[in-house]
């Protein structure tokens, strides 16, 4: 049985298990679990992985002789026209005939097939790293849609609260029928958000559902790894890995090339049968003459031989590109987390302060309930905000972490 199959019982087993008991929550781990596998991207690229290994194999082979049948001076014309029992010349051909390949052409036929299966090798390590990104990516996203919601819970909470209270002053002096209907303006405002927040969350837990083929009924925190140093990160580019491997194949095809220099012989054997004179054997061999390799041998090697400078110039292409990649991902993590930081305590703390202080002032009836209203809806309105941040800053070291292919994947 295929490991991967094992491992998706026995991580199936443990969710269910999970869910029998606690109802404990999805974490991370898990769900990039899942998606690994039942990507059918990966199990795409398994299944050309083992084709090119099987075309490795049969690629060192000699070629398949070739049987010969045939008549020989056969008479065309007169009384005995096509009859093989008339003419003593007539003769029943039968043969074999086997190209025969050298060893180092072998070998180097066989050299571009193993070339060709590493890159094959390389198709399904990417595969499985984009699907742990997208994962991971659409797994942040429907948690913090729901911590996003309970903030807009919260907020529509705080609103029928004021407004209740409201109610309950018209009765006094200080209650004001304007302030009540502003206070139920808001209700309905809130709940809007929470419903527009709802839609949201309904959304990114779909798109999460995709990958991990369950529904989603609780996430746990995502908790990413640390970022890779800049060498680490390009080298494990997927484009980078996959550049790499080009170079590979198109060297191997190019020395294949060369050898095209030194042409194939063909041994052939026949035996032939007379009508009432001695059976001939005959023996030969077919040598390729090349009149003109400068024009046509020295040519394909020499387009192969470009082909490798193609590879190498993009693969350079590729490093820069992957550099540039991480640099930006880098500096958006660094700006993310300054920006959380100014924002908690330039933003946050005083509305913090500002709610408190409103509250007190409420209770001694120097405030309105609008007034505390707008100071709880600016204060929930701000942690949203700040969520928002953390949701973007753990997106990007989500792509700093998941983007490279897993470190040991590729040999």
């Amino acid at each position: 049985m295929s490991i991967h199959i094992l491992r998706a019982a026995a991580l199936a087993a443990a969710l269910l298990s999970a869910n029998w008991a606690t109802a404990a929550p999805l974490s991370l781990e898990q769900a990039l679990d899942l998606a690994v596998q039942r990507s059918e991207m990966a199990r795409a690229a398994r299944a050309g992985v083992a084709g090119a290994s099987e075309m490795a194999r049969a690629a060192g082979q000699q070629p398949d002789p070739m049987l010969a049948v045939g008549i020989d001076n056969l008479p065309a014309t007169g009384s005995d026209r096509f009859r093989t029992s008339t003419e003593e010349m007539t003769m029943k051909r039968i043969g074999i005939a086997q190209e025969w390949v050298p060893a180092d052409k072998r070998a180097a036929r066989e050299a571009v097939a193993n070339a060709v299966a590493g890159r094959e090798s390389v198709t399904e390590h990417v595969a499985v790293a984009e699907a742990r990104l997208q994962t991971a990516l659409a797994y942040i996203d429907a948690y913090y849609a729901g911590q996003a919601l309970e903030l807009t819970a919260l907020n529509e909470k705080h609103a029928r609260e004021e407004l209740e209270a409201g109610k309950g002053r018209l009765a006094t002096v200080s209650g004001s029928s304007a302030e009540v209907l502003g206070l139920a303006s808001a209700v309905g405002l809130a709940e809007d958000e929470s419903a527009d927040q709802r839609q949201q969350q309904d959304a990114a837990a779909t798109l999460l559902q995709r990958w991990t083929g369950m529904p989603v009924e609780g996430l746990s925190e995502p908790r990413t790894a640390a970022a890779p140093a800049l060498d680490a990160y390009v080298a494990a580019h997927p484009v980078v890995v996959t550049k790499l491997r080009d170079i590979e194949v198109a060297r191997q095809e190019a020395s294949a090339a060369a050898l095209n220099r030194k042409p194939n012989w063909t041994w052939e054997v026949s035996y032939g049968q007379r009508q009432g004179m001695s059976d001939l054997v005959s023996f030969g061999v077919r040598i390729p003459f090349p009149v003109a390799p400068a024009a046509r041998q020295d040519r394909e090697t020499a387009a192969r031989l470009a082909l490798v400078d193609k590879a190498e110039a993009e693969l350079e292409e590729a490093r820069r590109a992957a550099a540039g990649e991480y640099a930006a991902l880098v500096s958006d993590a660094r700006r993310l987390q300054e920006r959380m930081e100014r924002f908690d305590a330039g933003v946050l703390t005083p509305l913090r302060q500002r709610t408190a202080a409103t509250l007190a002032a409420y209770r001694s009836n120097q405030a309105s309930l609008v007034m505390l209203f707008e100071a709880r809806h600016a204060e929930v309105e701000a942690q949203r905000k700040l969520l928002a941040l953390r949701r973007d800053l753990t997106k990007t070291q989500a792509q700093l972490a998941f983007k490279p292919i897993a470190q040991g994947a590729v040999r």
